[in-house]
C-alpha cells in the first residue's frame, strides 16, 4: 500500500510540475506572440481600408516596434513583468519540492 501512495504522490508531483511549466511558458510566450498578433491585426485592418498587405506590413511593423519601445521605456514595467514571471517559477519550484517531503514520509 505504501508503494501505491508513493506512486500517487509522484504522479501528482508530475502533474503540478507540468502545470507550472505550461503556465510559465504561456506567460513568457505571450510577450513574444502579442506583438506578432498586433502586427497581424494591423495588416488586416489596413487591408480593410484598402492598403495592400505588403505596404500594410511596412507600416504596421514600425508602429508595433515603436509601441514596444514605449513600453520598454516605461520605468519599472519590464522589471515588474520579469519579477512576476520569476516569482511564478519560484512558486512552482517550491510546490514541486514540497511533494518530496510527502513522498519521503509515505515511503518510510
Amino acid at each position: 500500500m505504501k508503494k501505491l501512495h508513493f506512486i500517487l504522490v509522484r504522479l501528482l508531483q508530475f502533474v503540478v510540475f507540468t502545470v507550472f511549466v505550461f503556465t510559465v511558458l504561456a506567460y513568457f510566450g505571450a510577450f513574444i506572440l502579442l506583438p506578432l498578433d498586433l502586427v497581424s491585426i494591423l495588416v488586416k485592418l489596413f487591408g480593410l481600408v484598402g492598403i495592400h498587405g505588403f505596404i500594410g506590413a511596412l507600416i504596421a511593423i514600425p508602429a508595433v516596434g515603436y509601441l514596444c519601445w514605449m513600453i520598454y521605456k516605461t520605468p519599472g514595467l519590464c522589471q515588474m513583468i520579469l519579477d512576476t514571471g520569476l516569482e511564478l517559477v519560484k512558486t512552482g519550484k517550491s510546490k514541486v519540492d514540497a511533494f518530496n517531503e510527502i513522498a519521503q514520509a509515505v515511503k518510510s
